[in-house]
């Protein structure tokens, strides 16, 4: 583990904001880390020591910047300011791939040289918005992707060879099309400029198929330290059936598959899905399938066709799980969950909601996959209780249910949390509460409202108001 003080200071950290801890030693971030985790987690079982990275630096093997233009006329590329779509020009960062950094960096420069224009927000004119590298750290494969918010791409050939002159390891070069005024990265069209279109790497001993918009673990170093965990808390012999819930593309399931009976993944992701198939296909694995569907629906029509599950492995995105998802599982009963999370305020409030009702947490482990950060992974072994599901029954309605964590649909920190990750906005609950109103929304009684009439309040802004209504449309509240 590495015992020397950081490398110098990011000198964007003041306008960046990404890496919350660079100020402190690596050994004091992850004390800091695993202190978090034994106030939020401590009281379900013992917390075990975090384990960090043996180099904690360039770990990120995707890396995004937003392109535009200075009122001077100079081309940058960089990441948003904090809570602004402001762009800070950044040529490099301690945490992204450095490859990537310089690919994205001779882009701009090609841009200048071809005479491109980069996207204005506020006119929607102009041409490249942002650009995505990801680059398979096992297989050296480098996607480029190019966003721009026109389909029209002038001397579209040239450039895509002046690009492989400068960078003869990019194995496929894609243009996404994003012409909406959207805080989301990429749009709905694609078009395969140069290559296959994919890239793949290998990961726990496995080759996976990397889509342009297929979610994969950003540091595969630390992921197979994760899975590894995941896998020993299983305990899986050969004859286990297990579901793979939130499953991508298909890395947990396929690595438990080697050890387990039958596995089925099961995501609403239609192209995620797709990749979880080839993936199958691509490393011959049998037993098996991946089903495109609402997790929590399947597990429910599992139990009524009275069908089990001894394993569920849950891995869901920051704002946790919910009451629908998480009622399901108890339908089913598992013998064991096994949930890994991004974020451990959501998983002490998962876990409360699965302890009450049967479970038991037996292990906890975080594992520093974002060092610099002030985030932190988790993986969780919930066990039944002595008494057998199968021999009870029990009846509850949606009345007699504790909600008070789950009300309308999120709560104000995972809108918060949501908005910082897709827009690189802020929010205040003053503005969410303004928003919920305007949507017809119930907030809490004098929640946020003036002190007086004659009081004024800022009112929320148009870019943030938009952050916020996506925000609510992915957690199903508008």
């Amino acid at each position: 583990m590495e015992s020397t003080q950081n490398k110098t200071r990011c000198p964007h950290s003041k306008k960046c904001g990404g890496c919350q801890l660079q100020n402190l030693d690596y050994k004091e971030q992850l004390a800091h880390k695993e202190r978090t985790c034994i106030r939020l987690l401590g009281k379900f079982c013992r917390v075990e020591p975090i384990i960090g990275m043996e180099n904690p630096y360039h770990y990120r093997n995707k890396v995004q910047a937003a392109f535009g233009t200075t009122r001077a006329g100079r081309i940058i590329s960089g990441i948003y300011q904090s809570s602004t779509h402001n762009i800070v020009a950044v040529d490099s960062c301690m945490t992204e791939d450095e490859i990537a950094d310089r690919i994205i960096v001779d882009i701009r420069r090609l841009l200048r040289d071809f005479k491109m224009t980069t996207y204005n927000e506020v006119t929607g004119r102009g041409f490249l918005r942002h650009v995505l590298v990801k680059r398979g750290f096992q297989t050296g494969e480098v996607m480029v992707v190019l966003v721009t918010g026109t389909p029209i791409f002038p001397a579209r050939n040239n450039f895509t060879r002046a690009l492989l002159k400068l960078h003869p390891e990019i194995t496929t070069i894609i243009q996404n099309v994003n012409d909406r005024y959207t805080s989301m990265l990429l749009g709905q069209n694609e078009k395969t400029l140069y290559g296959p279109g994919y890239i793949t790497d290998i990961l726990c001993g496995l080759r996976f198929r990397i889509s342009a918009k297929s979610f994969y673990q950003i540091n595969p170093v630390q992921t197979e330290v994760l899975y590894g965990k995941a896998m020993e808390f299983a305990e899986l012999t050969g004859k286990e059936t297990v579901i793979d819930a939130y499953c991508g593309i298909g890395t947990i399931g396929m690595v438990a598959a080697q050890k387990a009976g039958q596995v089925l993944g099961v995501e609403v992701n239609r192209d995620a899905v797709r990749d979880a198939r080839e993936n199958a296909k691509l490393n011959r694995v049998k037993n098996i399938r991946f089903v495109c569907a609402d997790a929590g629906d399947f597990m429910v029509d599992m139990a009524n066709a009275g069908e089990h599950c001894d394993v569920l492995f849950m891995d869901p995105p920051r704002a946790g799980s919910d009451t629908a998802f998480l009622s399901c599982a108890l339908t089913l009963a598992p013998r064991r969950i096994v949930y890994v999370s991004c974020n451990p305020e959501t998983l002490s409030r998962d876990l409360n909601f699965l302890t009450k009702r049967g479970y038991r947490a037996e292990k906890i482990q975080p594992v520093d996959m974002f060092p610099h950060t002030d985030h932190v992974e988790t993986v969780v072994l919930l066990s039944k209780g002595e008494v057998d599901s199968k021999k009870i029954r029990v009846e509850f309605s949606l009345e007699d249910m504790d909600m008070s964590e789950f009300q309308d649909g999120a709560t104000y920190t995972q809108i918060k949390d949501y908005v910082l990750e897709h827009s690189g906005l802020k929010v205040s609950n003053l503005y969410i509460s303004q928003i919920k109103r305007k949507c017809g929304i119930e907030v809490g009684k004098n929640y946020n409202l003036p002190k007086s009439e004659d009081s004024r309040q800022p009112q929320c802004p148009p870019e943030k108001e938009k952050a916020i209504r996506e925000a609510m449309k992915y957690f199903g509240m508008i």
